[in-house]
């Protein structure tokens, strides 16, 4: 249960930091912007492993890192830009 909590609060910020920084208006209400949090984050995190060669290694990887945190938000971003195209 904790860690649904993390994924709809980590989902928010970045979310909301996307709409922030994708110039032009983005209207979504909570939980699209919740939901475009989320698919950002799954979709940064494989951009990331595609360009950095596989995935993160080491015995005690955190989840909350800034470079994650700025792949998200790009990732969320790169989603708006695509829904935009098709819409």
């Amino acid at each position: 249960m904790g860690q649904v909590i993390s994924y709809v609060v980590v989902g928010l910020i970045v979310g909301v930091l996307a709409r922030f920084f994708y110039p032009g208006p983005v209207p979504l209400g909570a939980i699209g912007t919740i939901v475009l949090g989320i698919a950002g984050s799954f979709l940064g995190g494989y951009l990331s492993r595609l360009v950095g060669g596989g995935k993160a290694t080491g015995t005690n990887v955190s989840p909350f890192q800034p470079a994650g945190i700025i792949g998200s938000v790009v990732g969320g971003m790169l989603l708006i830009f695509v829904v935009g195209l098709l819409t």
